[in-house]
């Protein structure tokens, strides 16, 4: 397999091979780094061989100032390697950072992720890989042949005794990587499902608190911590038996080989000269495969970093530009759509068909798991349908630029989700504040009165997911920003769950006032009130479409003897 190929693998291995111009600079700057590592070398032989026999301080001055000027370009060499290297990181974090955010993205929103921060996590590993000392020891690898070489050239023995403890060396790599991949690699997920499993029961934290629940909480997170830290210790325990016997050669090396050199002085086969020189060239030869060591586990982490990424992306490719459109008119149709959850075998959905034109207002019943909530996110486009099509205005879900769709589609999950901000910021959907658009949302949900009591008014911090708010306003909040610049398509998934009466009143006004503006409105609801302003009522049973018409058709066909229809009415009638 040629270079090309192997870098075509993947786009993560495509952004690399981007960079191949950068990196074949570094390793230019590098041949030059290490041919210049050999003036210390020729500075100790001149000095013994020829300054201290002849005593000319000419010549030593010289021989100096030859060596500073040679340091000098060495440590330019040096930072300008380390320079392209933190600037091509750079260029590689803005290159994939947006494609990072997307993909993960994606894979949040169709639930495939389990570790939120992992792949910004993995990103910036990989780039600080790249600006480590492991990315500067392979490309000094290189250079152990040659550095040996010059041994050989010093005399033969001196060669043979760096060839060996080089083939040691490079062993002990080679073996402390095959023994430490597997043991780190299970550390590290045990790491992030021990923290993953914390942070997502501490969101609970009011009912851990309250029910007495923390003490068998930290019982099981000490548990999970200690199966952890002993996996984490193993593994630690085997890298640092291979580092203390890269430690055992490094040492054993740097006094044989002087010791080695002594004797061949003795003998008169070699120069007290080359004798330091040759123990100097030894240590050169085998740093890069020492440093090898020292940060092989850098290297493994960054390694299973970038398999990570590069499933992500190649899971979820960059998409295809969706041609704009003109926005929707709020027509829509379902044609067999069946839908699940990831990691459930069996489909939520089945076969499920309708049309409806725009202006229609649609309560959607059915006993709890019937499928209502899947319904309206397989509707807005945020779950997939395994089979079958959504479509809106007769074109595919999936075939609307999603964010010129997005202003169009207004949305309001069962478990209502606020954003750190303001309450204008919130109901503007993150975006452009338009403060009449904003005081018509919030007007249209019943909040106005309610929000200019707050100590800033619309400027009002909300706290971390809105938790400074109660549970009915925030319901109301996110009613008002799912109705915010007069949406085509609405799906309100229980927005009167936790409502009072005239947090409810206001929704049906709301839903009025949609209605007149020929608004397409999907209400999964149980309370009587909403249906009340239904043109049209589904009901879910065990994921089917049990029944489907005009209100009034579907509410008198409560009092013959289908079971599912029955279920819902007593669901309604119990409101």
């Amino acid at each position: 397999m040629n270079k090309a190929s192997f870098f075509n693998r993947s786009e993560l291995a495509r952004a690399l091979w981007g960079f191949r111009r950068e990196f074949l600079l570094v390793g230019s700057l590098s041949f030059l780094a290490n041919l210049l590592m050999l003036a210390p070398t020729l500075y100790m032989l001149q000095i013994f061989d020829r300054v201290l026999s002849s005593q000319s301080e000419l010549t030593l001055l010289a021989l100096s100032l030859i060596t500073l000027l040679l340091f000098a370009a060495l440590a330019l060499s040096e930072w300008l390697r380390s320079r392209l290297l933190v600037r091509a990181s750079l260029r590689f974090d803005r290159q994939l950072s947006t494609r990072v955010f997307n993909g993960s993205f994606q894979a949040y929103l169709g639930q495939s992720a389990s570790n939120k921060s992992r792949p910004f996590a993995d990103l910036n590993q990989i780039r600080q890989f790249l600006t480590g000392p492991g990315v500067f020891a392979l490309f000094d690898a290189p250079w152990t042949p040659i550095y040996i070489a010059v041994i050989f050239f010093l005399h033969p023995w001196l060669g043979v005794l760096a060839l060996g403890f080089a083939l040691v060396q490079a062993a002990l790599a080679w073996f402390g990587q095959r023994q430490t991949a597997a043991p780190s690699e299970e550390v590290l997920k045990a790491a992030g499902e021990t923290m993953g499993d914390l942070q997502g029961k501490l969101r609970n934290i009011e009912v851990l608190e309250s029910m007495g629940m923390v003490a068998n909480l930290q019982k099981r997170w000490n548990r999970q911590h200690a199966a952890s830290m002993a996996k984490g210790a193993l593994a630690q325990g085997f890298i640092n038996r291979v580092a203390g016997w890269s430690k055992f050669i490094r040492y054993s090396q740097q006094s044989l080989t002087l010791g080695a050199g002594a004797l061949l002085v003795i003998d008169g086969q070699l120069s007290p000269g080359a004798m330091i020189a040759a123990n100097v060239l030894m240590s050169r030869a085998l740093a890069p495969i020492d440093q090898l060591v020292g940060t092989w586990r850098g290297f493994v982490s960054c390694r299973s970093a970038f398999q990570r990424l590069e499933r992500l992306l190649d899971e979820f490719p960059e998409q295809d530009r969706v041609p704009s459109r003109a926005g929707p008119t709020g027509t829509i149709g379902l044609q067999a759509v069946s839908a699940g959850a990831a990691g459930r075998a069996a489909p939520i959905l089945k076969n499920i068909s309708f049309a409806v034109p725009a202006g229609t207002v649609v309560a959607v019943l059915g006993p709890s798991g019937s499928g209502k909530s899947t319904l309206a996110k397989v509707m807005v486009g945020i779950w997939s349908a395994s089979s079958g099509s959504v479509l809106l205005d007769g074109v595919p879900i999936g075939g609307w630029n999603r964010q010129e769709l997005g202003p169009h589609i207004g949305y309001l999950p069962q478990d209502v989700e606020l954003f750190g901000g303001t309450i204008a910021e919130n109901i503007a959907r993150l975006g452009e504040t338009d403060s009449r658009k904003v005081i018509e949302a919030a007007s249209s949900a019943g909040m106005h009165e309610t929000i200019l009591r707050f100590p800033k008014g619309y400027d009002t911090p909300i706290g971390d997911a809105g938790n400074l708010l109660s549970g009915g306003q925030r319901q109301r909040i996110g009613l008002a920003r799912a109705i915010y610049g007069d949406p085509s398509l609405i799906v309100l998934d229980e927005p009167n769950a936790n409502l009072d009466d005239a947090g409810e009143a206001a929704l049906v006004c709301a839903i009025r006032l949609l209605k007149a503006k020929g608004k397409t409105v999907f209400l999964v609801t149980h309370r009587q009130g909403a249906v009340s302003v239904a043109d049209r009522l589904m009901v879910l049973s065990d994921g089917v479409l049990a029944a489907d018409g005009p209100r009034d058709a579907v509410l008198a066909s409560f009092r013959r003897p289908q079971p599912a229809v029955r279920t819902a009415a007593l669901v309604v009638q119990s409101a």
